[in-house]
């Protein structure tokens, strides 16, 4: 673990982001969970099924994970493309490799901006494409 996480203020490097989110694709979710705030501030923008604004960890993984592993058996099966770290900000790229319960592909993109704190994450503003989770969600009802 990292030593950011000991309260210790120290700056944030991309080393650092990459280790938080290899969790997600190694599909250890918890893991990456383990280094958000229980009051994350996360936005999801679209105009989609899992779009809003949630103002918890519980309560973002409610509305999003939760109802994404109702649509895809094996997750969302993401991975990093590109980190970039100024300050106590990362932005994030990432795609997923994903199948639908019916077959359907659900091969998306998203850009996590995400505000750290002392190593853990405390605001997200996450893009994504919103025509193709409302397609997901049409195909694969819940």
């Amino acid at each position: 673990m990292s030593t950011a996480r000991s309260g210790v203020s120290q700056e944030l490097s991309t080393v650092y982001v990459r280790e938080i989110f290899k969790n997600l694709e190694s599909g250890d979710g918890k893991e990456f969970f383990d280094h958000v705030a229980d009051n994350v501030d996360w936005i999801v923008e679209g105009t989609h099924p899992l779009a809003g604004h949630y103002h918890s960890k519980a309560e973002f993984l409610a509305h999003t994970f939760e109802k994404l592993a109702k649509v895809l058996p094996k997750g969302a099966d993401l991975h990093v493309e590109h980190a970039l770290v100024s300050g106590n900000w990362a932005v994030v790229e990432l795609h997923s490799e994903a199948t639908a319960k019916n077959g359907f592909r659900f091969d998306n993109r998203y850009c996590w901006v995400c505000r750290f704190v002392n190593g853990t994450i405390v605001e997200v503003r996450a893009y994504l494409d919103s025509t193709l989770v409302a397609r997901l969600f049409e195909e694969n009802p819940i």
